[in-house]
Parts: structure tokens; C-alpha cells; sequence
């Protein structure tokens, strides 16, 4: 026995040095993970949600895109490492009247960026945001976001509230099937029956589905390729559905389970954004489009 302990001591010291290089800060929610190398992670966008429209493309193929407006995006505020514990850039956007703004709003929005963006329409952001990114994606406070920022056919997370819908039974809210439409069954059609809470364990379960408050969540459709992209007018054309009613505000990602730094190093997506001085044509199209 006390050889066998020795052995898998040995083993394990064996292991330890690989196993700590292995670990690094993952892409998704920078916690350290032995099995996911470091990876390039830059800024995406906050954007308000216009509504929906067909298309077709060349082939004939009609797809159906919602309309994302990358409204006056720009950096706030930087946190890194040093002071905050971790890297990421605050973004603001949308435009907030100086009446309409808190004093806190207004102080930390003068105190981070203020300056870098006065005298434009967008001093005051109307809703802020926090993005993580790697140390070599950091932006200047005051550097817009645009919609440029993304690139045609690339992929994309959409994070959103979705829409709510109040109380709702069971078979709206769990796509439960009901109970017998015919003998025996009397005024209880669309329950959901039993709870399952007899003696033992004698209580219903925490996560039990049941009737209840329905929609109001935070939700991500992944994986959404950017159709087009209207750069005058700081529109994203992403095909697919994305959370939220008409009028919220969505964060707009670089898929994390799809965009890879060879992405950005091929130039396919733009790192760490686009410049400001890029002379770009008004639409941007994927091929095919």
C-alpha cells in the first residue's frame, strides 16, 4: 500500500508541472481551465433591436434578418489588471439629454471619456455596458464602436431580454401536452397534474415546472452570420432572430464558439476594431449576398 501511495504521488508530482501550463484564462468567461488555451478576445457592441425584414439572396434563398442599430457606441472606460483585477472595456451608447442624466451617471460618464467625445451628440451615454477583452484589444476611452466593427459572414452571439409574457400555464410556459380531452377528466384540461409531493418527500422540488412567470430572461442565439452591414446609417443586418422586443438593447459578440484568433490574424474580422479613418463603402455584403 504504501508503495502504490508512493506511485501515484510520484505521478502526480509528475503531472503538475504540465498541468499548470496548461492552464490559462478561457475565452468565454475569463476563469482558468486546463483544457482551453489563451485566447485573443476583443470588445463587441451594444446595439438597439429596429425590428425584422425579409431578403433574398443570389441564389434565390430568402432569409430572414433582424435589423440591429450600433446606436453611437464608444469606449467609457477602461479596467485592467493592475487596479481593477481583470481587462475589459465599458461601452456606452445612445444619446441622453444633460437634464435627463443622474449626477452619478453624469460625473462618471465626464470623469471616464467625457472629454475624448465633448461636443459631439453622444456625450451622455444613455446605457453602459462591460466587455472583457485581452490585454491587446484594450480601447482608448472615447474610441466609437461602430457597426464596421463587425465584418459581413461572420458570426456572431446576440444577447438580449427576452420578451415577457406574465403568468402562463404550463403548456404555454413547458409545452406541456395536458390531460385527456374526453372521460374522467373534468375542468382540468391544460394542468399540469400531479406534483409528485406524496409522503415522501412530502414538498415539491425546487425547479418543479409549473405555471408561472413566463419570458424576462436573458437569452443568447448563437451563431448568427451578419448579412450585411449599413455603414452610414450604423446598421447590422444579422440573419436569424435574437432576443427582445422592438426597441431593447442587445449586446452584440463575436461567436465564442466560433470566431478564433486565426480569424483575426487572417484579417477576416477586424482586430482589435476598425480604424476611424477606413475608407469603407456605404453597404458591406457577405459574397453570395
Amino acid at each position: 500500500m504504501a508503495a502504490l501511495a508512493w506511485s501515484r504521488g510520484a505521478l502526480a508530482a509528475a503531472r503538475a508541472p504540465h498541468r499548470a501550463m496548461a492552464v490559462r484564462f478561457t475565452q468565454s468567461s475569463g476563469r482558468l481551465s486546463a483544457r482551453r488555451g489563451e485566447v485573443q478576445r476583443r470588445t463587441g457592441a451594444l446595439a438597439v433591436k429596429v425590428g425584422m425584414l425579409g431578403t433574398w439572396d443570389a441564389s434565390g434563398q430568402r432569409h430572414a434578418l433582424t435589423v440591429l442599430h450600433v446606436d453611437g457606441c464608444r469606449v467609457v472606460q477602461v479596467k485592467d489588471a493592475a487596479t481593477d483585477g481583470y481587462t475589459a472595456v465599458q461601452l456606452g451608447a445612445g444619446a441622453l439629454k444633460p437634464k435627463h442624466a443622474a449626477g452619478a451617471h453624469a460625473g462618471h460618464c465626464g470623469a471616464h471619456g467625457g472629454e475624448a467625445v465633448a461636443g459631439t451628440p453622444y456625450e451622455l451615454a444613455r446605457t453602459l455596458a462591460e466587455f472583457r477583452v485581452s490585454a491587446d484589444a484594450v480601447l482608448p476611452p472615447g474610441t466609437r464602436v461602430p457597426a464596421a466593427h463587425f465584418a459581413p459572414g461572420q458570426l456572431v452571439d446576440v444577447r438580449g431580454a427576452t420578451r415577457g409574457k406574465g403568468f402562463q400555464g404550463a403548456m404555454k410556459r413547458w409545452n406541456f401536452g395536458g390531460q385527456r380531452a374526453t372521460h374522467g377528466v373534468s375542468k382540468t384540461h391544460r394542468a399540469h397534474g400531479s406534483m409528485g409531493g406524496c409522503q415522501n418527500p412530502g414538498r415539491v422540488f425546487k425547479g418543479k415546472k409549473m405555471a408561472g412567470r413566463m419570458g424576462g430572461k436573458n437569452r443568447t442565439a448563437q451563431n448568427l452570420t451578419v448579412h450585411k452591414i449599413d455603414t452610414v446609417r450604423d446598421l447590422l443586418f444579422v440573419r436569424g432572430c435574437v432576443p427582445g422586443a422592438k426597441g431593447t438593447w442587445v449586446r452584440v459578440t463575436d461567436a465564442v464558439k466560433k470566431v478564433t484568433p486565426a480569424a483575426y490574424d487572417a484579417g477576416d474580422v477586424p482586430f482589435p476594431t476598425r480604424p476611424a479613418d477606413e475608407d469603407l463603402p456605404d453597404v458591406l455584403e457577405m459574397a453570395g449576398a
